[in-house]
């Protein structure tokens, strides 16, 4: 099993929105970073588990956890003119992108924080903690999982 962090802004979409989606689900479209959409859709497999991460709001941090239902496949807003997602160079033929299917599984009482996850020094090498990474999905080790988990706990 893989282990997986999901950034979204809880304005755009939240882990309460996906908690509200049709059988607690929905697809994570829009990954237009080449380095997220390879993990995506060469590592990602169903049954993978993920840390929700609330970005770019007062206080970021990871709100819950979700599960990967459905693997990579192609990622139709990249083909809609109307979405806000949507590149002209992709095609149906090729069309560059892809998304995956998630679950929601558990809301944190408390958020940990991105003040809580850098002050934990067991998390220094985590990649969401090095400086400059914007991606929008990362890998979480299995070992930053178990602590991460035990931090919701607390």
């Amino acid at each position: 099993m893989n282990y997986w962090l999901f950034k979204s802004e809880p304005d755009a979409f939240s882990i309460d929105d996906l908690r509200n989606m049709p059988g607690k689900k929905d697809h994570w479209d829009g990954i237009r970073n080449y380095q997220a959409r390879n993990m995506m859709r060469d590592k990602m497999k169903k049954g993978d588990m993920a840390f929700f991460y609330h970005s770019s709001c007062p206080v970021p941090g990871i709100v819950g956890t979700v599960e990967i239902v459905r693997e990579a496949y192609d990622d139709h807003t990249a083909l809609d003119p109307k979405s806000k997602y949507y590149d002209a160079k992709a095609t149906k033929e090729e069309p560059r992108w892809c998304m995956v299917d998630v679950k929601y599984r558990k809301k944190f009482k408390n958020i940990i924080t991105l003040q809580a996850l850098k002050q934990n020094t067991k998390l220094s090498g985590m990649t969401l903690l090095k400086k400059g990474n914007r991606l929008s999905i990362m890998p979480i080790s299995a070992n930053e999982w178990k602590l991460i988990l035990a931090m919701s706990d607390a």
